[in-house]
């Protein structure tokens, strides 16, 4: 499960700059199959890892998620989801049409987005307030929201 991504060196130490897409990523230490072993975090957001000795090692990262493996992320609680989860999932309509596979799971700020593709290549957004269920198999989508 990616939890960042490196967004560039910070500093002249070998610290980077995280994107993080996580809501705890110093709960973690190992990184990427133990290729990168977290030392500190700073503000959330500046990483310093053992494996990286200066800047040019820092920028040489630009660009690298951080993953972790699915079990060593917390439980989830009820009607809570990692957008991973949901990637790939057929998606049905209330009415029960068949209406493609998700592809993609935003947020552009005001909550989960997902988006279904179709079998002709169109896609399609739903807010995920409009999904009144998902397993691992499905999602459902009320039928107001779908498009043609």
């Amino acid at each position: 499960m990616v939890l960042a991504a490196v967004a560039g060196a910070h500093g002249i130490a070998g610290e980077v700059r995280l994107k993080v897409f996580a809501d705890d990523l110093a709960a973690h230490r190992s990184f990427n199959d133990g290729a990168l072993t977290l030392v500190k975090l700073r503000d959330g957001t500046i990483a310093r890892f053992a494996e990286v000795a200066d800047r040019t090692a820092a920028e040489a990262l630009r660009g690298t998620v951080l993953t972790v493996p699915r079990d060593a992320l917390p439980p989830l609680g009820e009607g809570e989801y990692y957008h991973a989860d949901l990637l790939g999932l057929a998606a049905v309509s209330t009415g029960g049409e068949a209406l493609g596979r998700v592809v993609a799971v935003e947020n552009f700020g005001a909550g989960d987005v997902v988006e279904i593709a179709r079998a002709n290549g169109k896609t399609f957004m739903v807010p995920m307030t409009a999904v009144p269920e998902w397993n691992p198999e499905r999602l459902v989508v009320e039928a107001g929201f779908v498009e043609p």
